[in-house]
C-alpha cells in the first residue's frame, strides 16, 4: 500500500507567514504597550538590519546626489570660465589689432613728418596683383581726394612707387621693384647720380633691387650708404629714401659702378600709404 506524500509548505509562503507574524507582533506591541520580551528580540533580529541597510542606501544615494550637484556646479563654473576666456581672448585680439593699427598710423605720421614740405593724403591698400610682392596694387583714394597720375607714393620708411591710373575713388600704384620701373636716384653721401632698376628676380632671390650708372670717381660711395630720389628726376620728388646700398662693383668700362639696393620699404607687407599730392615739374625721370 502506497504512502501518501507529506505536504511541504513552499518557502515563499513560510517567509510570508513569518513577515505577517512579525507585523502583527509589532502592531500588538504598539497597541497594547507591550515592551521588552520576545517581541523586541524578534524586532532586533529582523528590522534593525533592515534599518541599517535602508540607512546605508539612503547615505549612498545622498552622497551620489551631493556628488552630482558638485559635478553640475563644476560644469557650470567651467562653462563660465570658458566664456570668460573667450571674452578675454577677443579683448586681447582687439587690443593687438588696435596696437598694430596704432603702430602703422604712427609710422605714417613719422613718414609724414619726414617730408613736411609735401602735401599728402593717406590711403589703404584694397587690392594687389598676384605674387608675394606689392608690385602693382590698388588704394581706396582717387581723383575725389586730389590724386592724379604720376603722383609719388610712400610708405614705411621711403618710396613705394608712383600712381599710374586714377578713378573717382581709387588709384593704381606701380612700385619701384617692378621690372619696368626706373628711378633717377643719387647717393645721399656724395650726391652722385645713378639709375635704380626694378628687379623681381633680385627681390625673389635676395630681396634687393639693382642700380647702375653710378659715377663715383673718388670712390667715396660705400656699402650701407642711403640712396634717395635725385633732383634730376621729372617724376619723383627729390630726397625720398629708396634704400641702402648692399653691393657695389666697378663696371667693365672702369668708369661707372653698379650694384644692388636693399629697399627701405617692406614690399611684402603694405597696408597703408601716403600719396604726395605735389607733382614734379621738371624734365626726364
Amino acid at each position: 500500500m502506497r504512502r501518501k506524500p507529506k505536504f511541504v509548505l513552499p518557502t515563499k509562503y513560510i517567509l510570508l507567514i513569518l513577515s505577517g507574524v512579525c507585523i502583527v507582533a509589532i502592531l500588538l506591541s504598539f497597541t497594547l504597550g507591550i515592551s521588552g520580551g520576545p517581541l523586541n528580540t524578534v524586532a532586533g533580529y529582523v528590522f534593525i538590519p533592515m534599518q541599517r541597510g535602508i540607512n546605508s542606501v539612503g547615505t549612498w544615494i545622498g552622497e551620489k546626489a551631493d556628488n552630482l550637484k558638485k559635478l553640475n556646479d563644476v560644469m557650470a563654473e567651467n562653462e563660465d570660465l570658458k566664456h570668460q576666456v573667450d571674452d578675454l581672448t577677443t579683448e586681447l585680439n582687439t587690443i593687438k589689432l588696435e596696437q598694430y593699427e596704432l603702430e602703422n598710423l604712427r609710422e605714417l605720421l613719422n613718414l609724414d613728418q619726414k617730408y613736411p614740405s609735401y602735401d599728402k593724403v593717406a590711403a589703404n591698400v584694397i587690392g594687389k596683383d598676384g605674387g608675394n610682392w606689392f608690385t602693382n596694387f590698388t588704394i581706396d583714394k582717387g581723383s575725389n581726394d586730389g590724386i592724379e597720375v604720376d603722383m609719388n607714393v610712400i610708405a614705411g620708411s621711403g618710396l613705394v612707387g608712383i600712381v599710374t591710373d586714377v578713378g573717382p575713388n581709387y588709384a593704381k600704384v606701380s612700385s619701384i621693384i617692378n621690372d619696368t620701373m626706373k628711378v633717377s636716384g643719387m647717393a645721399s653721401t656724395t650726391s652722385d647720380n645713378l639709375i635704380v632698376n626694378g628687379s623681381l628676380q633680385d627681390m625673389n632671390e635676395n630681396m634687393v633691387i639693382e642700380f647702375s650708372n653710378l659715377n663715383d670717381k673718388n670712390n667715396e660711395v660705400a656699402i650701407g650708404d642711403p640712396v634717395v630720389t635725385s633732383y634730376v628726376s621729372n617724376r619723383y620728388q627729390q630726397g625720398i629714401l629708396i634704400g641702402y646700398i648692399s653691393t657695389l662693383s666697378m663696371d667693365s668700362n672702369n668708369l661707372t659702378k653698379s650694384g644692388t639696393i636693399t629697399p627701405a620699404v617692406d614690399f611684402e607687407h603694405i597696408e597703408e600709404v601716403l600719396v604726395i599730392l605735389n607733382k614734379k615739374q621738371t624734365a626726364e625721370s
